[in-house]
């Protein structure tokens, strides 16, 4: 699915021509740019100083990569070796900066890394393929959100309100803008703000906003927040069209958010759900140090202390990941324990 020129041109310039740097570092042959030499086969450019790309400080991937570069900083004995996870924006600018070479470690979600290996949505025109998935960290759902006072009762009222969309950047913004225009809400049919659920609570709270749409773990910490203070969150279904839709022209699958799931909500609420993975770089992290990195982080995740690590287990290991190619490091750590035949990618 294209996207408009406008949003292509707002994503330019917030990350300085980043993306278009991509295009020069998809792991095509002879492909190669300074400070990235391809993974060339003699190592040359594999480091174990290692920059962490998470997310926003009000989502769930910015606890949860200072969480991964604690338990790698803590169990991995390798010379030189450190790990420092810094915020962004997520899923886009975590695997353009991996394309470029400057961070070496991010999260994503499963939808934004397929997109970037084909080379489609924000990354049409610049492929970037030079990262290998780590591990399938946990499942995030699509939340709309909105305040029962508002008096928004489905998604096709967000026309002519003001909606937050997602911070640049993140994957979220994609699917913010694909929900609306399910419902025929085009850009321009509402006011978007840049910000996903977790920033955009106080301004749904005092009204500033009508609604937030964020794709994040479940259960999300910020909706939980954000009930605490107001005790009046209201979250708002796909139905059934919408949700054919993203299966037909996403790689976003149904899902729904069960009663009992948020212990003030009782109604199933019907969305869509993408899978949050680890990334490395496969032109700067050697084999052995993803190796490395893969046992430190299942033999460890119960030293984490935010809920989503609960899901790491060699039950869940691929998850959301066929279709994209494995780390040559987590696929030696997979073949050890005895797991790697269940994986259905390259």
């Amino acid at each position: 699915m294209k996207r408009n020129s406008i949003l292509a041109l707002a994503m330019m310039l917030t990350f300085g021509l980043l993306l278009a740097a991509c295009g020069g570092n998809t792991g095509d042959s002879g492909s190669e740019s300074e400070g990235n030499n391809g993974g060339g086969d003699e190592g040359d450019s594999f480091t174990s100083s290692l920059t962490l790309g998470s997310g926003s400080t009000g989502g769930t991937y910015y606890p949860f990569g200072g969480e991964i570069a604690t338990i790698l900083n803590d169990n991995i004995d390798v010379e030189g070796f450190e790990v420092s996870s810094v915020s962004s924006g997520a899923s886009v600018e975590n695997i353009a900066n991996i394309g470029q070479g400057k961070w070496q470690l991010g999260l994503a979600q499963n939808t934004t890394s397929l997109d970037a290996i084909n080379g489609r949505a924000d990354f049409e025109g610049n492929k970037v393929d030079n990262f290998g998935v780590i591990a399938s960290l946990y499942p995030e759902a699509m939340h709309v959100v909105t305040l029962g006072s508002t008096g928004i009762d489905s998604i096709a009222d967000l026309k002519g309100k003001k909606v937050a969309i997602g911070p640049p950047g993140g994957a979220i913004r994609y699917a913010a803008e694909f929900v609306l225009k399910a419902y025929g809400i085009e850009e321009g049919d509402y006011t978007p703000f840049k910000e996903g659920l977790g920033d955009a609570k106080d301004k749904l709270q005092n009204g500033t906003i009508d609604a937030t749409i964020d794709v994040t773990a479940v259960p999300a910490p910020s909706a939980n927040e954000l009930h605490a203070s107001t005790k009046d969150v209201e979250f708002l279904s796909l139905d059934e069209k919408a949700v054919q839709m993203f299966e037909e022209e996403t790689t976003y699958k149904e899902y729904v958010i069960e009663p009992g799931t948020y212990e003030w909500e009782d109604e199933p609420v019907t969305t869509v759900t993408a899978t949050a993975l680890l990334i490395a770089s496969t032109d700067q992290v050697s084999e052995e140090l993803g190796y490395e990195i893969t046992k430190a982080i299942f033999e460890n995740s119960e030293d984490m202390s935010i809920k989503q690590a609960e899901m790491i287990s060699e039950d869940n290991a691929f998850i959301g990941v066929q279709d994209l190619p494995l780390h040559p490091g987590a696929k030696k750590y997979y073949k050890e324990i005895g797991i790697l035949e269940n994986y259905e990618g390259e």
